[in-house]
């Protein structure tokens, strides 16, 4: 899952990119209503956290705007995170389009949980993704193949979910890079091959991850 975090405080900013990346999420960061809106004319994201009080702007404006300007890529859900703890607030942010809203200081575990809610409503899952042999368990972050569990680290296991979000498609190397890496991931490195490899020998045999000629990866699904 890629983030985008809008938020001017660079302490809090650093604090919970670097906790979503420890959760194995992809996380770019926007200080300012011009540099988040300048990544969402670029990326699209599984979830956007907004802060509403930006240096120039209000982010309840880049909240409404997600939802109606072709310019921007809309988010597949939102989450606004701010101070604003009023009940006009919080109605005026769902009003405008979040899905969530979680004022300010908050717990860093009901962050992540409400990202997990917020990713299961996007995709249509449980908590548990299961793909064939394969089991994921979205909340413990755990993952096993017929009952072997699993020892990945953050970024296989972020690469091992997005594969199991979307059995038997076949995903571009961009694709990956897209959604399991964030804005500093260099796209010419061979990052996304060696991590690919890396998961591939620790599901074992037979292969469940295939190489598609000229075209990606497709993770075998057998029901």
């Amino acid at each position: 899952m890629r983030i985008l975090l809008v938020e001017d405080d660079p302490d809090l900013a650093e604090v919970v990119a670097l906790g979503l990346r420890n959760e194995s999420y992809a996380v770019d960061v926007a200080a300012t209503y011009a540099g988040a809106e300048e990544l969402l004319r670029l990326t699209a994201y599984d979830v956007a956290c907004f802060d509403l009080g930006l240096p120039d702007g209000d982010g309840l404006d880049l909240v409404r705007r997600v939802g109606c300007d072709p310019d921007l890529h809309r988010p597949r859900r939102s989450l606004v995170l701010t101070a604003r703890d009023a009940v006009t607030d919080r109605v005026a942010g769902l009003d405008a389009g979040a899905d969530d809203y979680l004022v300010k200081p908050f717990h860093f575990a009901e962050l992540v949980a409400r990202l997990r809610a917020l990713g299961r409503r996007a995709d249509g899952h449980g908590s548990t993704l299961r793909a064939g042999e394969l089991i994921l368990d979205l909340a413990a972050r755990r993952a096993w193949r017929a009952g072997r569990e699993l020892d990945l680290t953050a970024r296989e296991y972020s690469l091992l979910r997005y594969f199991m979000h979307h059995p038997g498609d076949v995903l571009s190397a961009e694709d990956l890079l897209e959604h399991v890496w964030d804005a500093n991931a260099n796209p010419f490195t061979a990052s996304v091959r060696v991590i690919l490899s890396r998961l591939r020998r620790k599901l074992g045999d037979p292969p469940l991850i295939l190489t598609i000629t000229s075209a990606g990866y497709r993770l075998e699904a057998p029901p």
